[in-house]
């Protein structure tokens, strides 16, 4: 092979490895191509356990690495991991990141900017309205919507989003060449037209009920923020909303009614600190998302420039004060100023009172 995709793919097949025991295979062999090819009798020296490594031995035996390459480019399906430059940075930072991102469709930039939606397959009248109401107001406002594909408030939320020409992820607990449920093919194809199918399982895999609750953080970790809508205390939204929390994600929780199962998941993540939401001006005003057009349109017609450059450079997290930027560039307080009104126009930093500015993430 050319490149080493195929050893990630291969790694990406193995039962028993994820990311936790690829990483201490790396941070080992240095290389993902030098830890496919070694002899895995010093794996117990590593610390991963017999049956990892005979379930490594098996896979590897029986796998041609580049038939597996040849049919994911024969299938049209991309495959980001680790070491790919456009591997979703929020997706990267979360504790686990997917070895492997098997993507039908396209991801892109404006994709940084996403909310996920979840809740029940069971919808009520009242979560699908809720569900399609918060989509169509989030990608009006440049937001890309995920959510996973299933029955119920994630069906209604990809829908809205298409139908108001907006950008939508389905996060899959399968392969991405397989649609599950079926009854959403259709869907699915509009989806990779207009967004992506998403997975961390290798090309085959079944819908098995043990892959859904992993597949959940990447849900949660592609997105600024997550909403429920409607769900148990134990529903798979519920584990997203998990997730969320862990990975340092906003949780948002539309209420529902006292008296309905669907509503105790909403109505307990509200009474635990998650913002209630009555619109979707709720979730544009908490994730500062509110000037998502016009910074799209800034970031398309401005380029960003030397002086920009080197206001970012002095810019984090913390925030500083425009006199302490121009005692650390040398600039003058017109010029810091003027660029930075520019920089906050294009999403690049936030003003956050007093003259103290923050880079945005």
């Amino acid at each position: 092979m050319s490149n080493k995709l195929g050893f990630w793919i291969g790694f990406s097949k193995v039962p028993g490895i994820g990311p936790t025991r690829l990483r201490t295979l790396l941070d080992y062999y240095g290389d993902v191509e030098v830890a496919w090819q070694s002899n895995p009798m010093e794996w117990q020296s590593v610390g991963l356990d017999k049956r990892t490594i005979e379930s490594f031995v098996r896979v590897r035996s029986a796998l041609n690495l580049d038939v597996e390459v040849t049919k994911i480019e024969n299938l049209a399906v991309s495959v980001l991991t680790w070491d790919s430059p456009d591997y979703p940075a929020s997706l990267k930072n979360i504790p686990d990141p997917p070895i492997t991102l098997y993507v039908r469709g396209n991801l892109v930039l404006e994709d940084n900017w996403a909310v996920a939606i979840v809740g029940t397959r069971g919808a009520t009248q009242y979560g699908k309205e809720c569900a399609r109401l918060l989509a169509k107001g989030l990608v009006k406002n440049g937001v890309t919507v995920v959510s996973g594909l299933a029955y119920g408030i994630d069906t209604e939320a990809h829908r809205a989003a298409l139908e108001n020409h907006g950008r939508t992820i389905a996060v899959l607990g399968c392969g991405v060449d397989i649609i599950y449920p079926p009854d959403n093919r259709q869907l699915s194809q509009s989806i990779i037209e207009s967004g992506a199918l998403v997975s961390e399982y290798a090309l085959g895999t079944k819908p098995e009920g043990f892959n859904f609750p992993p597949r959940n953080r990447i849900i949660s970790g592609l997105s600024l923020g997550v909403v429920i809508i409607e769900g148990t205390i134990k529903s798979g939204a519920c584990i997203t909303v998990r997730f969320a929390l862990e990975q340092g994600r906003e949780v948002f929780a539309v209420p529902g009614s006292i008296l309905g199962k669907t509503s105790s998941g909403p109505n307990y993540f509200i009474q635990n600190g998650a913002k209630l939401v009555t619109g979707v001006n709720d979730i544009l005003e908490e994730l500062n998302l509110t000037m998502l057009p016009q910074q799209a349109e800034a970031r398309a017609v401005i380029p960003t420039n030397e002086l920009e450059s080197t206001l970012l450079k002095q810019l984090s997290a913390e925030p500083i004060h425009v006199d302490d930027l121009g005692y650390a560039t040398s600039l003058v307080a017109s010029e810091i100023s003027s660029t930075l009104i520019m920089m906050e126009l294009k999403g690049m930093v936030r003003h956050v009172g007093g003259q103290n500015y923050v880079r945005s993430e």
